[in-house]
């Protein structure tokens, strides 16, 4: 997981990605962490020529966001402990399956207060990004976007998205997701958040069906995964810190230089997790924020 905020941190939209040496196809803004993963990995639409870890991805785009005057400190996540000096990369050389995505978008078109600008724009430069460089294929590429063409990004279309997902996820495929809209916090309903608040992605329709919590991202997505699928996520939302519930974490503050156990994550949780979660493949999570109106 590369985060761009902690849980109890915001963050706004960049107002033109031109400054990321990003294309602007759906508008001029976009997440400032998007822009900034995709600033290190995509500038100028160009895969970078020599081979970055994952340690100097996120100093990259700590320096990037402290440049542009953002606070924001970036962090990885995952459910195993992972080598911080290993090559970044969305497809690791064991998934040598299928690849397939989910892109989620959400602008909140029409809410006032909480309209986004960028989330649309976030989805597009990433679904450009993928399938130039790791190649995946458009078939392969779920979108969900409250643009008036795609599937909306409602909590039923989002919940049964993440199920479809894993349900035709085999062992040596690489996974990808992408989620970029607003993140809230809602007090934590069972007991095991340590700072007592429940990490949340908020749907199109959050005002009548709720926001998804954390434990829900878990039990869907995480917990049913099969053995050797190389799951991915970039979380493009506010308080996104711990919003997959993954152990192991990674803060790119310039004094850390490996990965840590969060001891706010319940591991218990994981007893009935397959092995490969915290073993020799897994999840991470790459996430960033943008700002809860």
């Amino acid at each position: 997981m590369i985060s761009g905020c902690r849980d109890s941190q915001t963050s706004a939209d960049v107002s033109n990605v031109s400054s990321f040496q990003l294309p602007d196809p759906a508008g001029r803004s976009g997440g400032a962490c998007t822009s900034a993963l995709l600033r290190v990995l995509y500038a100028d639409e160009q895969a970078p020529e020599t081979v970055l870890n994952f340690q100097e991805v996120l100093l990259h785009m700590r320096q990037i966001l402290q440049n542009d005057g953002y606070d924001q400190i970036p962090q990885l996540t995952s459910s195993r402990n992972l080598d911080i000096r290993e090559p970044f990369n969305f497809v690791p050389d064991y998934a040598n399956g299928r690849r397939h995505a989910l892109l989620i978008g959400i602008n909140y078109v029409g809410h006032d207060p909480g309209e986004l600008s960028g989330c649309h724009n976030d989805v597009m430069n990433i679904k450009k990004y993928i399938m130039n460089v790791h190649g995946f294929q458009e078939e392969d590429i779920m979108v969900l976007m409250d643009d008036g063409n795609h599937t909306e990004p409602t909590k039923d279309n989002i919940l049964a998205a993440y199920s479809k997902l894993v349900a035709e996820s085999v062992s040596g495929d690489a996974v990808f997701c992408h989620y970029s809209g607003h993140g809230g916090r809602l007090s934590d309903d069972n007991g095991d958040e340590e700072d007592g608040y429940d990490e949340t992605l908020v749907p199109l329709d959050y005002e009548n069906a709720g926001q998804i919590r954390d434990d829900d991202l878990f039990r869907i997505l995480v917990q049913p995964m099969p053995e050797g699928v190389a799951l991915t996520c970039v979380m493009d939302c506010c308080h996104s810190g711990t919003v997959l519930d993954l152990p192991y974490k990674f803060v790119a503050d310039g004094e850390s230089d490996e990965m840590v156990y969060d001891e706010g994550v319940n591991f218990s949780k994981f007893d009935d997790v397959a092995p490969f979660l915290i073993a020799a493949a897994g999840v991470t999570m790459l996430e960033e924020c943008c700002t809860v109106q």
